[in-house]
């Protein structure tokens, strides 16, 4: 999507790429997928996290990376909080 610049990181230690403080302070707003998420984020990033929009989509963090159901899910589930273009 052109539209935004965006970035994805993941709260579990195995994850390819971590979320870092760098990157909740780059962010304009945070979507997480589950809200798990959003107590590892507050533990470790409080501070950074002040006046941030965070945002939990409720979806289950268990689909493959690519996955075309989670694609469309997010989809769904991102354009109530900001416009996303019928066709990217």
């Amino acid at each position: 999507m052109n539209e935004y610049d965006v970035r994805s990181a993941g709260t579990e230690e195995g994850a390819r790429i971590k979320v870092t403080g760098g990157h909740i302070g780059w962010a304009d707003i945070i979507f997480v997928m589950e809200k798990k998420h959003i107590r590892r984020l507050r533990d470790k990033y409080s501070l950074e996290l002040d006046g941030k929009k965070l945002i939990c989509l409720d979806i289950p963090d268990d689909y493959t990376y690519m996955d075309e159901e989670l694609i469309e899910l997010l989809k769904v589930r991102v354009s109530e909080y900001i416009e996303i273009p019928i066709e990217f």
